[in-house]
């Protein structure tokens, strides 16, 4: 599991250095291959490729003919155009992901959960304000934490 966030940094071949943390992990699991797209052109999502073909598999098993389907927004681009490629540092991301997202240098990579998402840096800090939690945020949140899991305690146990 990706958590938490390191700067890093794209060379001019548009090569992404994984922060040490992230590359562990990615070592770790033997992961030598990565699928890279984007739902927005503001970032990219670097999807170790095991974890990219079980979201495929996902997807695969709705009808593209259910309407329901079908009308989700954004849903057209779950299959955004992309690229896979071998390790982050050994290939070139879309250059015209690239471009749109503004990932030419200094970057952030959020881990999250099972990818890894790569923003433009400067763009990433200057927002920062506009995404604090408000207090709705934070009482949201208490409320989803607070739930209780619905699966049973089996019988006769504590």
């Amino acid at each position: 599991m990706f958590r938490g966030n390191h700067p890093a940094k794209v060379d001019e071949k548009g090569r992404l250095k994984l922060p040490a943390a992230f590359k562990q992990l990615v070592d770790a699991a033997s992961v030598t291959q990565f699928y890279i797209t984007s739902v927005d052109g503001k970032s990219a999502e670097v999807w170790p490729l095991p974890e990219w073909e079980k979201r495929e598999q996902q997807l695969m098993d709705f009808s593209t003919l259910d309407d329901a389907v079908a009308e989700v927004p954004g849903s057209d681009q779950l299959l955004r155009p992309a690229v896979e490629i071998g390790q982050p540092g050994a290939g070139a991301a879309a250059a015209d992901l690239r471009d749109s997202a503004k990932l030419d240098a200094e970057v952030t990579v959020f881990g999250k959960l099972l990818y890894l998402e790569v923003k433009n840096r400067e763009l990433f800090e200057k927002n920062l304000p506009a995404m604090e939690m408000t207090a709705e945020d934070r009482k949201a949140m208490a409320t989803i934490l607070s739930r209780k899991s619905e699966v049973q305690p089996l019988r006769g146990s504590a």
